[in-house]
């Protein structure tokens, strides 16, 4: 997602209030906990020229009771013109963003929402989300959406909760004018020419996330290939850049392949094998998009070892598995998605660069943690509630002190064993505990010590080395009630030794360095 180290520019150069703030997440509707959705497909006219969007969601739903109230939500800036059940019009009530719509007395499990209008502009994209209208360099219409810390509501009618996923996927048809493309979620299943006009059908049967439901506008140039992933499928891969990127669109394929056995080699097979990999060049800087994840990065790859690097392709990739694959129905569990997101970003520097580069960037990254926020935040957090830099930061501190603690020969099977677990995957959402119960479980060594001291509070531990004997040095962790094992570098090397605020006796004819590699968040 939105990457940290721009945000504190960013919110440094807001005004004090927007005209609108469409948050989500908090406590789920009453009304909207009876329901579950099973399938979404959004039909849209997409009109460039008035930068407005007309069409309709059909919306499949599964309820284990007779339901007098069908709501959703939908921004009040579009109107809803008519809303059908089983053929028939039925009575309903829009307002204050929320959709209510009165059943008719029948078995159906569909409602079909026909609305329209203009859309909402982006204030500062992807942070807060919107449409994106621009034009390219050769005066082309080029559109992007980003609703993160919207929900869809912002371009659809929907039960906008981040629990609630569509669990048989969505069909996702798109109208514009020639000569304009629209990239979206899934595989491409159908292209229609309408006279003047093109219609795109794109269709995945995978749960995905409100937000994760995108499609992008404009005239592109496509390089694809076919990606061997370690599954042993052979899975679509797909670019599209401006026409007068064109140019660099085979680089970037070969950046994203790149990534993408960096991220299978760590985390597992791609978890989408019957859509796509893919990105597009959208007009703000990037965003997770279940297949089709925005780039905005103006191609400004760096090389890493042999190959080339992009920090934001990298990190909105890494998504597929965090966010996408193992999601959260509670923002509050947000550095799930985040944290271990931007661990992988650094295992590419492990990868690629080797050690030396993967610590110095651990040492870059920690060095600015303000530990001003738990990273989980309370039960019910709104997304607003929950985001903040240190999901990103601290949260991939946390899993590489993680790392440090379990070894590399826990510590990556037990990561990858998660990933794959049926049981926190696609439509069946995670929290924290799930989480720290598997690593616990999986490992065989409690951590409750070490998870609830960096997850759920603010403190560091304090240390304490005092001088004992003419060769001796008792290092101590003061301020927890649990030891850990750290990295105590002496005179004859760097020791790993279990240490807690009772205090460990090493031998050194030097003064040691406690943590000398920085694989801990210590109080020095």
């Amino acid at each position: 997602m939105k990457k940290y180290l721009s945000i504190l520019l960013f919110f440094a150069s807001l005004p004090f209030s927007f005209a609108q703030n469409w948050d989500w997440g908090g406590p789920l509707d009453p009304i909207q906990a009876k329901m579950k959705i099973r399938h979404y497909r959004l039909e849209l006219e997409l009109i460039p020229e008035t930068q407005s969007i007309l069409g309709s969601n059909t919306i499949t739903f599964s309820s284990d009771e007779k339901l007098d109230t069908l709501r959703f939500q939908l921004i009040d800036e579009y109107e809803v013109s008519r809303v059908l059940m089983d053929g028939k019009e039925v009575v309903f009530f829009h307002q204050n963003d929320v959709l209510d719509i009165l059943p008719v007395d029948c078995t159906c499990d569909q409602v079909q929402v026909f609305y329209g209008g203009k859309t909402p502009i982006a204030q500062n994209p992807p942070w807060t989300g919107g449409f994106t209208w621009e034009k390219d360099q050769l005066d082309n219409h080029w559109m992007g959406l980003s609703s993160q810390g919207e929900g869809a509501k912002i371009f659809m009618p929907a039960l906008d909760h981040p629990s609630s996923e569509p669990s048989e996927g969505v069909d996702l048809i798109f109208t514009a004018p020639k000569p304009y493309f629209v990239a979206s979620n899934g595989r491409l299943i159908q292209t229609e020419e309408k006279g003047a006009h093109v219609s795109y059908h794109w269709s995945t049967a995978y749960p995905i996330n409100n937000y994760n439901i995108n499609f992008t506008l404009g005239v592109f140039q496509e390089a694809k290939m076919e990606f061997e992933s370690i599954s042993g499928n052979r899975i679509p891969m797909h670019v599209w850049v401006l026409q007068e990127n064109r140019a660099k669109a085979e680089e970037l394929l070969e950046v994203l392949k790149i990534s993408t056995e960096t991220q299978e080699k760590y985390f597992g097979p791609f978890p989408f094998p019957k859509d796509k990999i893919a990105v597009v060049e959208t007009p703000y800087l990037g965003m997770e998009h279940q297949t089709i994840n925005a780039y905005g990065n103006n191609f400004q790859f760096v090389a890493m070892g042999e190959v080339n690097y992009d920090w934001l392709l990298h990190h909105e990739l890494g998504h597929e598995w965090f966010g996408n694959k193992v999601s959260v129905g509670d923002w509050a569990d947000m550095w799930i998605h985040e944290g271990l997101t931007a661990y992988g970003d650094w295992l590419f520097y492990w990868e690629h660069g080797g050690p030396e580069a993967y610590f110095a960037k651990v040492k870059s990254e920690s060095r600015n943690i303000p530990h001003a926020k738990p990273v989980v935040s309370p039960p019910n957090s709104t997304e607003e509630q929950a985001y903040h830099p240190e999901i990103y930061t601290k949260g991939a501190m946390v899993i590489h002190s993680l790392r440090g603690v379990l070894g590399d020969e826990l510590f990556f099977p037990a990561i990858k064993a998660f990933v794959m677990d049926d049981r926190f995957t696609y439509q069946n959402q995670v929290n924290t505990r799930d989480f720290t119960d598997f690593i616990q479980s999986f490992t065989g060594q409690d951590l409750s010590g070490f998870f609830d001291l960096y997850l759920y509070t603010t403190s560091l531990p304090k240390v304490k080395v005092s001088k004992k004997g003419k060769d001796g040095y008792v290092v101590s962790l003061q301020g927890i009630d649990f030891e850990m094992p750290v990295e105590v570098e002496t005179s004859e090397g760097i020791q790993r030794v279990s240490v807690g605020k009772k205090g460990t006796e090493v031998k050194s004819s030097t003064p040691v360095v406690v943590d000398p590699r920085g694989w801990l968040m210590l109080e020095k």
